[in-house]
């Protein structure tokens, strides 16, 4: 083994860094004693972050020869047990014996989940090393609920979403809005259009670039990866046919109430053998997985929370488009589940309302700092019954919240308007989505 990490720790240190989509996402500062966890769905890009974390640091002015990325996905490293871990280290200062305990050194820990007992050795090293550390992997066996057990409130988590619009107007090399500036109708377009590719292609940074075909291919092999490893291998799952069946309603179902219940019956009325206790045990495994996110209403009496459907979203909104008969039918849709996954980038708190009256609104999304927005979706307000329906359910909300925001997100259409004395602003997708990272 030691030679192995002589080689991995030269390798790092010789290396480049790759290139890279500048990801806008923040490591929250943590004391000394802690560890960064790098968590998320699979492929959406945990390692290039690890990897631009580290370009930051050099940017910084730390010197390169701190900088180690180590990753244990490598076949000369099976069997490799916690204890012998500490090699790692050891080599690594057999090189540079002047930075021990002297000068921070950065460890990043990729697939740091391939050695059985790793949580002790990182515990161990924030505690006698002057060191950060930064470690991901597969969501296989490193979910956020195991890391908090696991690292023992050592460790504090950042996720890693597919691209946000921002991101993707990067990735394609388009320049994302500048804040405060003017929009012509020349950029105004640019951005249309932009929106337009992002919905359709969606944010996983492989499939960007992608035909139609491939790209279909390529995100149903995503979900069949988080199924059959991050689920059937790991919890040793026999009703892979109830699991499937339960995937393809989420996916396909994006933004609407999900009643265990009913699935049940449902799945029972069309031959799908599974328990209501099953059903809920695999709907919980794929939110664990980053695969489904559930909202639940907004209530201050969690007996009305737990009581009432969640609604689910998709970690992507090209999972859903990869899932159906014709991939762009369901526009509305993915348009909420884009705003869906990018509140819950912005806000601390995202929830839906029902009004007294039986009205739904979308979302309810809180900040940091306490200020409240409320959120309808529609990708097309031309018609006055639509905008008459989606304005009347904020206006309703907006008796019970008074000091919320009243926002109607739609592709196109950017005004300001007043609705039985409720001032809603009208803002189009693309506007809305490239505002700055935090706040509406």
């Amino acid at each position: 083994m030691r030679e192995v990490f002589q080689e991995k720790i030269g390798n790092a240190l010789d290396g480049a860094f790759p290139d890279l989509v500048e990801r806008e996402i923040a490591l929250p500062v943590v004391p000394d004693s802690k560890a960064h966890a790098i968590i998320g769905m699979r492929r959406a890009g945990k390692t290039y972050f690890l990897h631009q974390c580290l370009r930051q640091r050099l940017a910084q002015g730390i010197e390169r020869d701190r900088l180690i990325y180590f990753n244990f996905e490598d076949e000369r490293l099976a069997g490799l047990q916690a204890a012998e871990m500490g090699g790692i280290l050891e080599e690594y200062y057999r090189l540079f014996p002047s930075y021990r305990r002297s000068a921070r050194v950065t460890f990043c820990f990729d697939e740091v989940q391939a050695v059985p007992g790793w949580e002790a050795f990182v515990r161990r090293i924030i505690d006698e090393e002057d060191v950060e550390v930064l470690f991901s992997g597969s969501s296989a066996r490193l979910l956020s609920r195991e890391v908090a057990t696991a690292m023992r409130g050592r460790a504090m988590e950042t996720m890693v979403t597919p691209y946000s619009f921002r991101e993707f107007l990067t990735a394609t090399g388009r320049a994302p809005l500048e804040s405060g500036k003017p929009v012509g109708a020349r950029r105004r377009s640019e951005l249309e259009r932009a929106f337009g590719d992002y919905l359709a292609t969606g944010g996983f940074p492989e499939a960007t670039g992608m035909g139609l075909r491939d790209r279909i291919r390529l995100i149903q092999a995503y979900v069949d990866a988080v199924l059959f490893r991050d689920i059937v291998e790991r919890h040793g799952i026999t009703n892979v046919t109830a699991l499937r069946a339960l995937t393809r309603h989420l996916i396909r179902n994006v933004g609407t109430q999900v009643s265990i219940n009913k699935l049940f019956n449902d799945f029972r009325s069309r031959g799908v053998s599974v328990s209501k206790q099953a059903l809920l045990e695999f709907y919980s495994q794929l939110e664990d997985c980053f695969l489904v996110r559930r909202l639940q209403i907004h209530s201050h009496s969690d007996r009305r929370r737990q009581a009432n459907p969640r609604k689910v979203y998709l970690a992507d909104h090209s999972l859903a488009s990869a899932f159906q008969p014709t991939p762009f039918a369901d526009r509305g849709h993915h348009l909420e589940n884009v705003i869906a996954c990018e509140l819950l980038r912005r806000f601390r708190e995202v929830d839906y309302v029902k009004t007294r009256s039986g009205y739904e609104v979308d979302f309810m999304a809180r900040s940091f700092e306490g200020e409240a927005v409320l959120i309808q979706v529609a990708a097309d307000v031309s018609e006055p019954a639509t905008l008459e329906r989606e304005c009347r359910a904020l206006a309703e909300a907006a008796k019970d919240h008074q000091t919320a925001s009243l926002l109607l997100i739609t592709e196109l259409d950017d005004r300001q308007l007043n609705y039985a004395g409720s001032q809603i602003r009208v803002v189009p997708a693309w506007r809305w989505l490239c505002a700055a990272p935090v706040g509406t």
